[in-house]
């Protein structure tokens, strides 16, 4: 395969799916306050004004249909590393990103960083979790291209504890937990994590995982930081073992009707209770590879709530 990488003193140009999103418009505000140059790939019914702030910003827009190969192929062309920041069911994560990886292959992009943001699942075992089982069948396409991959795994977003994440229950300051309270977990910001992908789509030597974390702490520390954070004391509140979360989840899910939903309740628990068991614990972390980075802590994000 023929490689396209630039020289140091040419512009490197990145090509991001997924940047009308949270995380890949973060991503891509990164790359262009890194100098880089940035093409953007929005489908024909994105939304206007998230594609519009996009390129006031600087980064070029490529609207492709997503399943025209041809299309998809002629909008990474000349790209040094393509990123994915796509967010969806299988449809999307399988589906739609091994499209993304083919058109990658196809116009001989030397890199691809997939959108495998999460605890390490390469460590959970399938029926696990449903959406990081999409991801761990995208690996397994991934793995088997022609081209070098990175996936960059950071945890949970803190920026979830604020509310979405029902762990620090703030009406009743507790820090709410399964399990055992000396379990170690790793957190950080979405923004951490944008900032922290754009470096390594810039970095040419990417091994093929990079962990992250820009806070690892227990229930002990959640409650020592949502203390900090709102300078009242916080309890800890055991609801149980592993297993009464597992049933909690079985039924949550005979409850939930099967439909599109990327993140009912039941999915927000088996992630608290992946995170909870210590299997997909980060490690080693690689926050020191890009010294520039900052990292945020949650007592951080907790005091701006």
């Amino acid at each position: 395969m023929e490689s396209n990488n630039t020289s140091a003193s040419q512009t490197p140009t990145i090509v991001i799916a997924g940047a009308t999103g949270h995380l890949g418009g973060l991503i891509t505000q990164s790359l262009l306050d890194k100098g880089a140059t940035v093409r953007v790939l929005v489908r024909p019914e994105s939304d206007a004004g998230k594609v519009n702030s996009l390129q006031k910003a600087g980064a070029t827009i490529w609207a492709v249909d997503f399943h025209n190969a041809a299309e998809l192929t002629k909008a990474c062309e000349g790209a040094n590393c393509v990123v994915s920041a796509l967010s969806g069911l299988h449809y999307v994560i399988v589906g739609i990103q091994t499209l993304l990886l083919d058109a990658a292959v196809a116009a001989g992009v030397p890199r691809f960083i997939p959108s495998d943001f999460a605890i390490d699942f390469t460590k959970l075992p399938y029926g696990n979790n449903r959406n990081l089982d999409f991801r761990k069948e995208f690996k397994e396409r991934l793995d088997k291209a022609p081209i070098a991959a990175t996936s960059i795994l950071c945890g949970m977003f803190a920026d979830l504890l604020t509310g979405q994440a029902p762990i620090v229950l703030f009406p009743i300051k507790k820090v709410m937990y399964y399990g055992n309270p000396e379990q170690l977990m790793d957190f950080t910001t979405i923004q951490n994590t944008a900032d922290y992908t754009a470096a390594a789509a810039l970095d040419p030597t990417t091994p093929r995982y990079l962990r992250i974390a820009g806070d690892v702490l227990n229930a002990h520390g959640l409650k020592e930081a949502a203390s900090k954070a709102i300078g009242e004391e916080f309890g800890l509140f055991r609801v149980g073992g592993l297993g009464l979360l597992n049933t909690i989840i079985k039924i949550a899910k005979a409850l939930t009707p099967t439909g599109k939903e990327v993140f009912p309740a039941w999915q927000g628990m088996q992630y608290m209770r992946d995170m909870f068991s210590g299997l997909p614990k980060l490690e080693p972390l690689d926050n020191d590879r890009y010294p520039e980075i900052k990292w945020i802590t949650v007592a951080e994000v907790l005091s701006k709530r």
